[in-house]
């Protein structure tokens, strides 16, 4: 190209393929508050798991293909703000803290807000943060705990007022999980690409058996695992660096 040649227009638009996997989530998300409202809350909670995997699959499909983009950024956030802040809260609400009139919708509120700020100190954190671990309860797991509750109840035909109080601290401890400090795995480090040995294909198999043998309790208690598991990574991290900050020696001498 010549010195007299028009400068070329940049294209614009955006990448399809990483958000149709958002929308997808974002859909789940909307279809769980609606079947929630009109009293389905099986098909609620399982909405909101099948966004979670969608969510999973958005920003690993953006990196095999190349096609992560700020737009994509901002819209996932946006979207996991709908199926993981909003929907989980409201499916609560209406299930079992109705009920409890103020106490009800303070602590579905606390889960939102929670979710809001969780998502906001990740988006600022982007490129600053380590990659190996997540600060507060990431909100999709944050999620499956408030909808697996819900799954589990309903499964064994538990009328939601008759729960409404260990669902409010639930949906409370949940929310202050996701902004709290403590540390979780994120299991980025994982390359997908490279070769494994045999045996975790064997383990992924029996996972996938024991998740199919009872899906609401497997996952809750999965999701609540992974909730206790950041406490215990932070405490066992404190404890190391006391350690290493501790003098050696310091007896009397011999």
């Amino acid at each position: 190209m010549n010195e007299t040649d028009p400068p070329q227009k940049r294209r614009r638009g955006i990448y399809l393929l990483p958000n149709l996997f958002t929308t997808a989530a974002l859909f789940a998300g909307f279809y769980g508050i609606l079947a929630a409202i009109n009293g389905h809350f099986e098909p609620a909670a399982i909405a909101i798991f099948i966004a979670m995997v969608l969510d999973g699959l958005d920003g690993r499909v953006a990196r095999l293909t190349n096609t992560q983009s700020a737009f994509g950024a901002e819209y996932d956030s946006l979207s996991d703000m709908v199926a993981f802040g909003l929907a989980p809260a409201l499916v609560m609400y209406l299930w079992a803290l109705q009920g409890l009139g103020k106490l009800g919708w303070f602590a579905a509120f606390v889960y939102t807000a929670g979710a809001a700020l969780r998502l906001a100190r990740f988006n600022t954190q982007i490129g600053i943060a380590d990659k190996r671990f997540f600060q507060g309860l990431p909100s999709p797991s944050a999620a499956a705990i408030v909808v697996g509750g819900v799954w589990v109840g309903n499964y064994y035909v538990l009328a939601g007022a008759e729960l409404a109080w260990a669902a409010a601290l639930l949906t409370t401890l949940a929310g202050l999980l996701m902004v709290s400090n403590f540390r979780y795995h994120s299991f980025k480090q994982i390359d997908f690409r490279g070769k494994v040995p045999f045996i975790f294909l064997v383990l992924i198999m029996l996972v996938f058996a024991v998740v199919l043998w009872h899906p609401p309790l497997v996952l809750f208690l999965l999701a609540l695992g992974y909730a206790l598991s950041g406490p215990i990574v932070t405490i066992r991290e404190l404890r190391r660096r006391r350690a290493e900050r501790r003098p050696y020696g310091g007896g009397e001498a011999s």
